[in-house]
């Protein structure tokens, strides 16, 4: 079990910030901005490469939910979406999950 599953299970703590029976949300513990909160699918999915249209549901619900945990984050003035996906990109836990970064101005540098 990948250490995500095992923090959406409850077996490592982790600091939530909103649960429900499809997705998990927690403050990453080496943030990168302010405001770092992860948001994972409860159900393993390796990566963005393995979105299929069975279970890309939940990849809509976690969009459906990014603003409302943002606002309570009180990202009031913007923040950033990133998922990464593969070695090249950095991906360093092989579950799908999104970041939300904010607090500060954050620089316009994409890569």
């Amino acid at each position: 079990m990948c250490v995500f599953c095992q923090i959406a299970a409850g077996d490592i703590p982790s600091k939530k910030v909103y649960e429900d029976e499809q997705i998990c949300a927690f403050y990453d513990v080496n943030p990168q901005a302010p405001v770092h909160i992860l948001v994972i699918p409860r159900e393993h999915i390796a990566s963005v490469d393995a979105v299929t249209k069975e279970n890309s549901g939940i990849v809509a619900r976690i969009f459906e939910t990014i603003p409302s945990i943002a606002q309570k984050a009180g990202l009031s003035g913007g923040y950033r979406v990133i998922t990464n996906c593969g070695a090249d990109a950095c991906q360093s836990v092989p579950h799908l999950h999104f970041h939300i970064l904010g607090g500060r101005q954050l620089s316009d540098a994409m890569a």
